[in-house]
């Protein structure tokens, strides 16, 4: 139905509307009870750092930056929801157009800038949702905020989630806040690390559970960066590792004009990079660090190809905006797990 109805109307609006409204429609779909509830079904679970997920196809950060739309979302059978980008304080992000879609390729630009509502908001939100499944909410620094102060801005928001969280995702690696990327280098992620880490074990000890802090990272490295990075985290007992954020790279891109937009490409351009990185840093864990792939698994095989790579979980954003939520039923299929009648 989402192929042959929704997505055809939804693609002659511009896609940060279409975006709001597709959530909409979600959520009213959702109130009056028209989707079936597939994460209520007994799925394999599988256990990751601590935590119990009823299956390994999780949503990505960045389709519900507020928590706006956790119940509806996770009606369509996801194991797991990750939200946010979420910063300190409100920021309307870059200037708008921002989102671009390149149908062709099968792929998106952004240069959103985390545009969100602020940490109470999304937690007010999350309060709100009747969702008990597993919650990832996602952190980043306001762009106004110097990126010598940026330890500051990530503590406040992961004080303020924790209790909220069952885990907290570290955003370093959006291209889209300007010099975000350098805190997944050298001093600047031993101070991120070294503050996080530590605030992590008071907040442990305060709320009498361990909530886990997993870093979020971006394909545009070379494998000597990977391999240094891969070390840090494991040496700093990190307890996940999201492989990966939007690339820079156009590489393979056609020539038409919107493949040139200033921001994160995301979709299937960037499967083979991303799965690259996912690689090498199982190559060099050894399984120590939990791997929860995403970028550009648009189809069933590029999840299998994920999995195989290393991936523990994976997570979906672009490919749903060109599949729907039939790309969910496919991926967990494709992994070997039954699936009752899907709706839409």
């Amino acid at each position: 139905m989402y192929q042959y109805l929704f997505k055809p109307l939804l693609f002659k609006l511009p896609p940060e509307l279409s975006h709001t409204l597709s959530l909409k429609g979600l959520a009213a779909a959702n109130a009056l009870n028209l989707i079936k509830y597939l994460h209520s079904q007994p799925y394999r679970e599988r256990t990751l750092m601590g935590l119990k997920f009823t299956n390994p196809v999780g949503l990505a950060a960045g389709l519900d930056k507020n928590g706006d739309y956790i119940d509806a979302l996770a009606s369509l059978g996801f194991g797991f929801i990750e939200i946010g980008t979420v910063t300190p304080k409100a920021q309307s992000g870059n200037p708008k157009p921002r989102l671009f879609r390149i149908p062709k390729e099968q792929a998106l630009i952004n240069r959103m800038g985390f545009n969100n509502q602020g940490i109470d908001y999304l937690l007010q939100r999350v309060q709100k949702a009747r969702y008990r499944g597993i919650l990832g909410i996602n952190i980043g620094k306001n762009a106004s905020t110097p990126i010598e102060e940026a330890v500051q801005d990530y503590l406040i928001c992961l004080q303020a989630a924790y209790s909220y969280a069952s885990y907290i995702t570290v955003n370093i690696s959006s291209p889209n806040t300007r010099g975000l990327r350098t805190l997944q280098h050298g001093s600047f992620l031993e101070e991120l690390l070294t503050a996080l880490k530590h605030e992590q074990q008071v907040l442990a000890a305060q709320y009498q559970k361990q909530v886990p802090l997993v870093v979020k990272i971006a394909p545009d490295l070379d494998q000597a960066e990977i391999i240094e990075l891969a070390d840090t985290l494991r040496r700093f007992a990190v307890d996940g590792i999201i492989a990966t954020n939007t690339t820079l790279s156009r590489s393979g891109m056609s020539a038409c004009p919107k493949s040139q937009e200033t921001g994160g490409l995301s979709g299937l351009p960037l499967a083979a990079q991303s799965t690259e990185v996912l690689r090498i840093l199982r190559q060099e864990l050894q399984g120590k660090i939990p791997l929860i792939a995403s970028g550009g698994i648009m189809n069933a095989e590029i999840a299998q190809q994920k999995f195989d790579a290393g991936a523990d979980l994976i997570q979906l954003y672009t490919g749903l905006i060109y599949q729907g939520p039939q790309l969910i039923k496919a991926c967990l299929a494709r992994a070997g797990i039954p699936l009752p009648q899907n709706k839409l």
